[in-house]
């Protein structure tokens, strides 16, 4: 075992004293040292259920003959950091969680790994640790949220509090209704309620075949994800005894399986991001062409929000990722999982009951799956948008450039009632580097949204946007403007043409007029030149690489 090297042989006698000073017994010795990390947090509504999973997890463990030791991982709640400052430290956590799983398992030389983890960027940086390690490890995901009650209506979070701010200015509702949706939007512990980045990565996680099925959407809070939580402590004792690493499922044909899921389902944009970082930290290739090839060759067949009508809880009731997976199996590689049954076994014990929130392939919303890749000279790396999220009217758009270097010069512009029908908002400066750190725009785009604005202005970024987002939004356009990337010379009033059938996004500019003006263009100053995110800044690679780190 791993763990010999810090409990075997005459020279460890002060490692072992120490050992025992933490309550461990002579035969806990001779057992598999299973890490558990983590994420509980009391500040993430998705992570607040975490202790009690934490138990069972432990109960789990025990019963399959470890000895389980937990240790905590940073966590940062995207909805609660979105439009200010703390969006800033959101992407890059996920390099700083990967690190720290990384030197915690390495330090005491862990037999096995369990990840207990739910939300947008530390699912992610969970993943990544356990690439980079590949030492036997399990996921555990905490779940979606209940969706909140008001007046007989189901609320989530993006729909009724981010947009609900663009309605409130249009006097679509009350005080009295604002204030209420505030209190009743969020009613518990979990994910926020939709195929938001969070549960979108959950999906993605099981998909991959490192949870055992029905993590993903099993709910917070649920007797069933407790004795979920149970089994996958029981099971990374098996997987650390025999030595399954995950690499074993972590392949190439797994992650095109993971992307088929996501784009079937119509998932957050970020999940390319995750997956790309993801799969290079386990020595993977992805293109950001390939999301493309298989989102058009997988229709979408599940209408969950932001995009869609229904909520987590009703795919979990649907039969969850397995019946997903029931649907897609002529489409998906079958390999092995960390359950130990194939993608095929689980397709074949899945139940869908619920031929609407999962509808057969015949039957699908759309044609194609969630997510597009758009190339042209605006964006000659690649861009990003969630296509089955957008209106027929605006899959072709063409208008005029709105820019600004920054998130919040356009949330004051948005507000101010500055933005006309026919603009492109252009909003540049939040990549990776120039952010630095790679926001999320989402308190934009739902002011657009709950505006009414939805098909009107398209808006596009180098930044990314929140899983929540829904319409004419274009992110991760690379290279990105603080690299020199095209969207750093556009002007006002540049005509720029949006074409997502045909997966172009233009500057109508004469290409001279762009090369002179690129010529002539120096980078900026850096927004931040101090602290963690300066020295992110400085080694971040661009959105179409996954935004990883790479020492140069």
């Amino acid at each position: 075992m791993r763990s010999d090297r810090i409990k075997k042989g005459i020279e460890r006698m002060p490692h072992r004293a120490l050992l025992y000073a933490t309550g461990i017994s002579k035969d806990d010795m001779s057992k598999p040292f299973i890490a558990v990390a983590t994420s509980e947090t009391d500040i993430i509504p998705g992570h607040i259920g975490m202790a009690r999973l934490e138990r069972f997890i432990e109960r789990g463990i025990c019963a399959g003959g470890g000895v389980p030791f937990f240790f905590g991982i940073p966590g940062i709640c995207d909805g609660i950091a979105m439009g200010h400052m703390g969006m800033h430290y959101s992407l890059p956590s996920r390099e700083l969680i990967a690190d720290s799983v990384e030197s915690i398992v390495k330090a005491h030389a862990f037999d096995g790994l369990v990840c207990l983890t739910n939300c947008d960027k530390i699912t992610p940086g969970m993943l990544m640790a356990i690439a980079r390690l590949n030492i036997p490890a399990i996921v555990v995901t905490a779940g979606p949220m209940l969706s909140g009650k008001y007046k007989g209506r189901r609320l989530s979070l993006v729909g009724d509090t981010f947009e609900a701010i663009g309605k409130f200015k249009k006097g679509e509702i009350t005080q009295e209704e604002f204030q209420e949706l505030e209190m009743c939007a969020c009613p518990g512990a979990g994910s926020c309620q939709g195929l938001y980045t969070a549960n979108t990565m959950s999906c993605v996680t099981e998909s991959l075949g490192l949870s055992l099925p029905g993590c993903a959407t099993a709910m917070a809070g649920s007797a069933a994800k407790d004795r979920l939580a149970q089994a996958s402590g029981e099971r990374i004792v098996n997987l650390a005894r025999r030595n399954i690493l995950p690499r074993t499922f972590m392949t190439k044909e797994s992650f095109e399986n993971a992307i088929r899921v996501d784009m079937a389902l119509g998932g957050s944009t970020n999940t390319v991001l995750h997956l790309i970082a993801i799969a290079y930290e386990a020595g993977i290739g992805l293109p950001l062409d390939l999301f493309d090839q298989l989102s058009k060759a997988t229709p979408h067949i599940s209408s969950i929000l932001p995009g869609g009508k229904y909520f987590m809880e009703d795919l979990d009731a649907a039969g969850g990722i397995p019946a997903i997976i029931k649907r897609l199996v002529n489409l998906l590689n079958d390999v092995d999982t960390v359950s130990g049954k194939t993608i095929s076994q689980i397709a074949a014990q899945a139940r869908i009951d619920d031929e609407d929130v999962i509808r057969p392939l015949k039957n699908h919303h759309h044609k194609e799956g969630g997510i597009a890749v758009l190339f042209g000279n605006l964006a000659p790396n690649g861009a990003v948008i969630k296509q089955t999220a957008v209106s027929d009217e605006m899959l072709k758009f063409k208008g005029k450039a709105v820019v600004f270097n920054s998130e919040e010069d356009a949330m004051k512009a948005i507000m101010a009632d500055r933005i006309q029908k026919g603009s492109v908002i252009v909003i540049r400066y939040e990549g990776p580097k120039g952010g630095p750190g790679m926001r999320e725009m989402l308190s934009p785009t739902a002011a657009i949204m709950g505006m009414g604005l939805a098909k009107d202005v398209a808006l596009i970024t180098d930044g990314r946007f929140s899983g929540g987002t829904h319409g004419p939004c274009i992110g991760h356009i690379s290279p990105e403007a603080y690299a020199g990337g095209p969207i750093a010379i556009v002007q006002d009033g540049d005509d720029i043409m949006i074409d997502i059938p045909n997966r172009k996004l233009e500057l109508k500019l004469p290409e001279l007029e762009i090369k002179s003006r690129l010529l002539k263009w120096t980078p900026p100053k850096p927004k931040i030149q101090e602290g963690y995110l300066a020295r992110y800044a400085k080694f971040a690679t661009s959105a179409d690489k996954g935004a990883v780190l790479e020492i140069t």
